[in-house]
């Protein structure tokens, strides 16, 4: 691999294993909410915000951090009143004196802030427009949660720059494949590779934090019953992130792929089961490398958002990482790919919420039998489901499975969050 392939790579991995604080679906939100006051130049009488079904499916029932509430009103409210765009996905992440501010500019605004289901194609799409008397500020994001395509003031045209076009800049930079996936995290200098460390850092923290009770507590009871087995307790402090993360909690996270939970499941469980086996630290940092890498790739082929869960793509790369903390070949490793492809497939994606710790649990612990089975040179058959002998051919299955045959269960999904009977 040459220094210019692993040079892209890196800035690959810099540009979607970043920090975000609170879930990234109402932090787009707030965001272009962020960007339209910011471009009125004037706190708004009257909000409009527009988002395509994914968006809005994420965000309603999720904590918005330093908050103790759910839901979009309060991050538009934070957006109004104290967000800095520059912030990006840590526009959220604002003094408590603030979000005191965002409470009564929302309690007094209720009426004038219009949340509506856009019909768009588009899966990741937000759309504000702010109001102050005869003057408004249209802001769009598309494709990535931070990426500005549209921005106008008075119907003047201040950005136009349609999400096609920077979805095509972005897919053309790196091209990869898992044997290129592998290449890199197994053999560049790991001098080159030791910043993904910072990630465990930040996602430590939020799991020492989750801990002590948070959301559904899945990470607090599964700690408390796992009696010193490491499977047990690598998964355990996993989720606890989740739960912190998931109800509300103020500690930032790196994200992978735009999305918190995929980077605490790509970091935690590589890191707490190499500590706990007295795995060297390189051979930690490489695992840590591949795991996000690994997501990263299959990410690529399902989008942004999808009706399927974001754990499965997370999963699979820890999958890879376990085989490879374990010795395994890359033969094996894409044996833990398949394997695990057969396993959690249609795991669907019903909106980011407390229980996505369940999910998680789930995705970590198949991840782990795929793993001992790849270990041991076990295979699911070509014959079986979606997986093919190619590693990559499966993980280009997973994709169109995601990405286009789940189109009518993220309808589906979506009608029956909002007729619940409750």
């Amino acid at each position: 691999m040459t220094n210019a392939e692993i040079q892209d790579i890196k800035s690959l991995i810099n540009r979607e294993v970043v920090l975000a604080m609170g879930c990234t679906e109402p932090v787009a939100v707030a965001l272009a909410v962020t960007k339209s006051r910011e471009t009125l130049g004037v706190v708004p009488d009257k909000v409009e915000v527009n988002l395509s079904k994914n968006i809005f499916k994420n965000a309603m029932g999720v904590g918005i951090p330093g908050t103790g509430m759910i839901g979009l009103p309060i991050a538009i409210a934070m957006g109004i009143v104290a967000g800095d765009s520059s912030r990006k996905l840590e526009v959220l992440d604002i003094p408590s004196a603030e979000v005191e501010r965002a409470k009564q500019w929302l309690d007094a605004n209720k009426e004038r802030v219009v949340i509506k289901i856009k019909d768009t194609t588009e899966k990741l799409y937000v759309e504000c427009v702010c109001h102050k008397g005869d003057s408004s500020a249209l802001v769009a994001i598309a494709g990535q949660h931070t990426n500005f395509v549209r921005i106008e003031k008075d119907s003047q045209v201040l950005l136009d720059n349609p999400v096609q076009a920077t979805q095509a800049t972005a897919q053309v930079d790196v091209h990869l494949t898992m044997q290129k996936v592998y290449e890199f995290a197994t053999q560049t200098p790991i001098e080159e590779l030791l910043f993904i460390k910072e990630t465990v850092r930040y996602n430590t923290a939020a799991a020492e934090e989750g801990a002590k009770g948070y959301g559904l507590c899945t990470g607090k009871i599964l700690l408390d019953v796992a009696d010193g087995d490491v499977v047990h307790t690598t998964i355990a402090k996993t989720v606890a992130a989740s739960d912190a993360r998931m109800d509300g909690c103020t500690k930032p996270v790196y994200s992978n792929s735009g999305s918190g939970n995929q980077g605490i499941t790509c970091t935690l469980p590589i890191y707490e089961y190499g500590i706990q086996k007295n795995i060297p630290e390189e051979t930690i940092v490489r695992g840590l490398i591949l795991s996000h890498l690994t997501s990263i790739y299959v990410k690529r082929g399902i989008g942004r958002l999808s009706a399927l869960c974001g754990i499965v793509n997370a999963s699979i790369g820890v999958a890879a990482g376990f085989t490879y903390l374990q010795g395994g070949t890359f033969e094996q490793i894409s044996f833990a790919i398949k394997n695990l492809i057969n396993t959690i497939a249609g795991m669907v994606c019903d909106g980011a919420k407390p229980s996505c710790a369940l999910k998680i649990t789930t995705g970590l612990y198949s991840a782990f039998v795929s793993s001992e089975l790849a270990i041991n040179n076990k295979v699911v058959d070509a014959t079986d489901g979606i997986a093919e002998p190619n590693v990559d051919y499966s993980i280009a299955n997973l994709g169109k499975l995601g990405h286009d045959g789940m189109n009518d269960a993220d309808d589906m999904i979506l009608d029956i969050m909002t007729n619940k009977r409750i």
